[in-house]
């Protein structure tokens, strides 16, 4: 037998024969009395026989160590997620018992009462209860489970007894079902992770498979219809659950007509012509002809959700539905703070709402420095392709409103916020659903832009331009057709996917996108808008590349005079356009500037004080601006004043550090100091090769002035 969780199925056989294993002509123990009517308990009920486990190997391990010659007296519970190969699991220790341990196997379905009772009388009845003793039980004459276990501790053979399903331990727990016996051992399957429900137990948790295990499943059921690279990225969009890669292989196996390869099917499982996913999941089981509903990603999790109900917690289902809205990676636990989505979810059963999540399986806590959820992304996929319409508004405003509040405001310039560099998916997977659900309203959409512009922005000054283009991409597709191209949260989004593009040298780009954005602001706010001027400087940063400084300068000295005038001459963004005259201008125009540089240092120092980012930026191109006015030995002052300020305050690899860094090694050439110039050179040359890339044009333009300083040399 492989190793592993996920079952290719020999056929599709199902098991039919109703049989008892007793005294007449079994194997069960002295004296057992008929039992008809009733699938035998000799044989596991999963439908059709798998036939290779894979992974598993510490689990299988240990629970074939607990069918040993000699163990027994044990309960050991198996519990995870639906879908994750529990009973697969169960199935293969039950074969190992039955052909290889020498025990007996009896199988029962523990899923509700009736079930339990009946399978558990059948289990008595081949271990030898008669006909008298199986009556009186069934009447209420004598405790059905004291009979059950009288005889299993007297059985003349060791055995395995499973029970399957067991996802409502209350089934178990009424009329003492579940007890020990140092006549064999229990294996209890069920997605009830609580561990009051199970004292004395041993709990063993599963999960889903390895990357290479999970991709070996689908070439096992799919041998032609693809290559091992091909399945791992199938198995990576499936999250590697054992149900769905069992569907998905089963559906290519099956295929008769026109055949899909791997790539296809993972392409449609994308959304591809329209094609839903979890219904294309769905039709592996229908073309295997498999119709019980656990074997089906679009139900098998509405057992769970059932039993929240029954428990008396709707409010685990609410709480799912908003889960859904997000994605299947770690989530941190802070989002969950001060959640309250009206009656539905008050924030005084928030907590109990994600125990009973929790309990059920349906997700799970995640290790790290970061508290945080994992939720597998196939349920919730599933879960939020069956959220009522009705519904759908209302968590999206709820979970967007809880990502605001964890997102920094663009105000603040925080770095590196271990919370914020996790939310990135979940916007992303937000921005997704907000598209998809056509009943989320304006107000929601608004709401759910305005966070993922947090996100960018914060993205954005860690210097991890590729995720914010990514979800800044994605906000833009969202809000254009649903708020229109000119609405103030769109040109927003607008105007920083511009600056996105200007940071990974995409710069013909950036400038179009800066001038459409400036155009509309024009238009829709007036051309002394706040808004406006702050276009008027975005679009300066492309220029500069690639119309040089004449271009620029109308725009800076156009915002420098809006900016003054609205909001005076020492406010922060005053400051700010005031750098612009010091970085951009050469010759007789820098000239003309050069020295104010000193004055606006002062002033950020003093209305902002050392470590503000507008205080950095003006030592920065203060020192560039005394070079480039030739004025070699002062510029070097600064310049080295200007590198410590942005390490301190940055970092060595921030973009604004790298640059006084870059500015400070040409100080150094132009005055003879080739060896340090050199090495703050190749500082920067190292660095851009990190943040940007080899062919980034900031890291090409690095390379080619230290190959000048090295020629000089």
């Amino acid at each position: 037998m492989g190793h592993g969780r996920v079952y290719q199925a020999s056929g599709d056989q199902h098991i039919i024969e109703h049989h008892h294993h007793g005294s007449e002509g079994g194997t069960g123990g002295a004296g057992g009395g008929a039992w008809s009517g009733l699938d035998s308990v000799r044989w596991p009920s999963v439908g059709r026989a798998p036939v290779v486990l894979r992974d598993r190997t510490g689990l299988m391990e240990r629970l074939r160590a607990a069918v040993a010659p000699g163990a027994g007296g044990q309960v050991y519970v198996l519990h995870g997620l639906g879908g994750c190969g529990k009973t697969a699991v169960a199935y293969t220790l039950f074969q190992h018992a039955t052909s290889e341990a020498g025990r007996i196997g009896l199988w029962v379905n523990a899923s509700d009462t009736a079930s339990l009772r009946t399978g558990m009388l059948a289990v008595a009845a081949d271990r030898g209860a008669g006909d008298g003793e199986l009556t009186a039980a069934r009447s209420g004459l004598r405790a059905a489970a004291d009979l059950v276990w009288d005889h299993l501790d007297r059985s003349d053979r060791p055995w395995l007894l499973v029970l399957d399903n067991a996802d409502d331990p209350a089934v178990l727990r009424d009329g003492g079902w579940l007890r020990t016996s140092p006549r064999g051992t229990v294996l209890v399957t069920t997605r009830q992770a609580a561990r009051h429900w199970w004292p004395g137990a041993e709990l063993l948790q599963l999960g889903v498979l390895p990357k290479s295990d999970a991709a070996q499943v689908l070439c096992d059921l799919a041998p032609e219809a693809g290559t091992l690279e091909e399945a791992e990225a199938v198995a990576e969009r499936l999250g590697r659950l054992p149900l769905a890669l069992t569907l998905a292989g089963g559906f290519l196996a099956h295929q008769v007509i026109d055949p899909w390869t791997m790539a296809q099917y993972g392409a449609n499982l994308d959304g591809g012509e329209g094609i839903d996913p979890i219904d294309l999941l769905d039709q592996g089981a229908q073309v295997a002809g498999d119709s019980d509903s656990r074997h089906l990603v679009s139900s098998t999790w509405q057992f769970s959700l059932n039993a929240l109900e029954r428990q008396g917690l709707p409010e685990s289902v609410t709480l799912l539905r908003l889960l859904s809205c997000w994605s299947g990676d770690p989530l941190p636990l802070s989002l969950l703070s001060g959640l309250a989505i009206e009656e539905a979810l008050p924030p005084r059963r928030v907590e109990v709402a994600l125990r009973g999540l929790l309990d059920q399986s349906l997700t799970e806590l995640a290790p790290g420095t970061v508290r945080c959820l994992r939720t597998h992304g196939v349920l919730l996929d599933s879960v939020s392709r069956d959220t009522p319409a009705e519904q759908r508004h209302r968590l999206v405003t709820a979970a967007a409103r809880q990502l605001t509040a964890a997102l920094p405001d663009v105000s603040e310039r925080r770095r590196n916020d271990p919370v914020a560099l996790l939310l990135a998916p979940h916007v992303t997977a937000l921005l997704t659903r907000s598209a998809a659900w056509a009943e989320v309203g304006q107000q929601a959409v608004v709401a759910v832009a305005e966070a993922a512009l947090r996100l960018v922005v914060a993205l954005h000054r860690d210097s991890d331009y590729a995720s914010a283009l990514t979800v800044v991409r994605a906000a833009v597709d969202l809000a254009v057709p649903r708020l229109g191209a000119d609405h103030p949260v769109t040109l927003r989004l607008r105007e920083r996917l511009g600056r996105v593009l200007f940071r990974i040298g995409r710069f013909e780009e950036s400038e179009a996108l800066h001038r459409e954005v400036l155009a509309e602001r024009e238009r829709t706010l007036g051309h002394d808008a706040l808004d406006t001027l702050t276009s008027c400087l975005a679009l300066v940063y492309p220029l500069q590349h690639l119309g040089g400084p004449a271009e620029c300068m109308p725009f800076i000295r156009r915002a420098l005079a809006g900016r003054t005038a609205a909001l005076g001459a020492a406010h922060p963004l005053t400051l700010q356009a005031r750098t612009f005259l010091l970085d951009v201008p050469t010759g007789a125009e820098l000239a003309a500037e050069v020295d104010g540089g000193t004055e606006l240092v002062e002033d950020c120092l003093r209305e902002l004080g050392p470590d503000h980012p507008i205080t950095v930026v003006s030592q920065v191109v203060h020192a560039r601006a005394l070079f480039h006015a030739g004025r070699p030995e002062a510029a070097l002052t600064a310049a080295r004043e200007a590198v410590a300020a942005s390490g301190r305050l940055y970092g060595p690899d921030y973009p604004l550090s790298l640059n006084s860094r870059s500015l400070m090694s040409s100080v150094l050439h132009a005055l003879g100091e080739t060896a340090e110039a050199i090495e703050q050179g190749t500082a920067v040359v190292e660095g851009r090769t990190r943040t940007l890339g080899p062919t980034h044009p900031w890291t090409v333009e690095a390379e080619e002035f230290l190959a000048e300083y090295r020629a000089g040399a």
